[in-house]
């Protein structure tokens, strides 16, 4: 590192420029064609093409786009997705770009990449944004201002991030590759296809009443003030993540022993499995402390603590089951007794276990993983707000 100076502040207009991009019309979008980049291609900073549009009109050459370009999202219904950004690549070379888009091109690109994921970049989107506005100008992206070092510490500053880079990648393929794992295990395991060694008693027909008890939750009144902000957990559907929670014991809200007293809720054991009803059928989660939920749960209390994990991951897997059967006429829901109804073939209690537990270490190998990246994601966060501002500096000769 060498000592910290103030580097030049331009203007994006004065290094290149911004091009908006293709207007089209809906008979104009065909099977396929010339690509129209959207923000959908855009995801987590990186190239993705599983919601692609194509059309068949012509395209201006100046929107035609190149390798290295950066395509920005200038207009959204979603204001936080404003300004989200991507370096093009040789995949997508003459393809083109929508009209809520933009390409900035410019020769300092390797280096804008990460002006346009760093904070200075989204403090001048807020400003520009207001409180009404919802796009992103031509002439505003061409006038926001960034902090350009020579060309050459351009260039050992983005050695430096791509480090990073590479390793954030690296781990966020190894967490594809291990959730694709515990996937494969989940269809084997909770099925009977693949046995885990030692078990051979054959599985049984049953329901889940035979494995749990399953009950609602409640609410009380919010307007006595007494029955909120006690010791007790209180959960909603909206705190039971899709792909699972694993254990939970704190929530957003909390209630006091009167507001159990005085509502339908129920205080729920540990090792419960909360299991959402209604908006998202099937969510789930395991209690790891007495907690209490509000009326959008089927829960179901384990009558044997074998069964706690198998439970829950059989949940996860079979979802569908459960949301065929709800009805409702506003919103989908499904109650405790047609939960408690649904039938699934079980193994012994100790085989039970033996499934969640192999299904839970493989949980706790992706947190793990979690962690990790995360960690290497706050480390680049942290580089790029030394880097990119000039308030620490590499050596060029060191790293050329």
């Amino acid at each position: 590192m060498t000592t910290a100076t103030s580097w030049p502040r331009v203007r994006l207009g004065e290094i290149g420029q911004s091009l908006i991009g293709l207007t089209y019309r809906p008979d104009n979008v065909k099977r396929s064609g010339t690509l129209v980049l959207r923000s959908s291609n855009i995801q987590d900073g990186r190239l993705a093409f599983d919601d692609n549009v194509y059309v068949d009109s012509p395209i201006p050459e100046r929107i035609r786009v190149q390798e290295n370009d950066i395509l920005i999202c200038v207009r959204n219904g979603s204001r936080r997705l404003i300004g989200k950004s991507v370096l093009l690549d040789r995949r997508v070379v003459r393809q083109t770009f929508g009209a809520f888009m933009a390409v900035f091109r410019s020769d300092a690109n390797p280096f804008l990449q990460y002006f346009f994921q760093s904070g200075d970049f989204k403090r001048q989107i807020d400003e520009h944004l207001g409180a009404t506005i919802n796009q992103i100008t031509n002439g505003s992206l061409n006038s926001f201002a960034v902090a350009l070092p020579s060309a050459a510490e351009q260039r050992v500053i983005v050695a430096k991030l791509q480090d990073i880079d590479r390793l954030v990648t690296t781990f966020e393929r190894l967490i594809a590759k291990r959730q694709a794992i515990k996937q494969g295990m989940m269809q084997q395991l909770l099925t009977g296809r693949t046995r885990l060694p030692g078990f051979e008693q054959e599985w049984t027909e049953a329901t889940i009443s035979s494995l749990a008890r399953v009950t609602g939750g409640g609410t009380p009144s919010t307007r006595v003030p007494a029955y909120w902000g006690g010791d007790i957990p209180w959960f909603t559907p909206a705190e039971i993540r899709a792909d699972g929670s694993g254990l939970v014991s704190r929530s957003e809200r909390t209630i006091t022993l009167d507001g159990l007293a005085n509502s339908a809720a129920s205080l729920l054991p540990a090792g419960t499995v909360l299991v959402t009803s209604r908006a998202s059928i099937g969510n789930c989660a395991v209690a790891a402390a007495p907690v209490t939920t509000n009326q959008g749960f089927a829960s179901m209390i384990p009558k044997d603590g074998r069964s706690t994990w198998f439970l829950y991951y059989w949940t996860q897997q079979n979802g569908s089951e459960l949301e065929c059967r709800a009805a409702g006429s506003t919103f989908l829901e499904i109650s405790a007794s047609k939960v408690a109804s649904i039938p699934m073939r079980q193994p012994d209690l100790d085989e039970q276990e033996a499934i969640g537990q192999a299904l839970r270490d493989a949980d706790l190998e992706l947190d793990a993983l979690g962690a990790r990246l995360a960690k290497a994601r706050a480390i680049k966060t942290g580089m790029m707000q030394q880097l990119l501002t000039g308030r620490a500096r590499l050596s060029v000769e060191a790293v050329s």
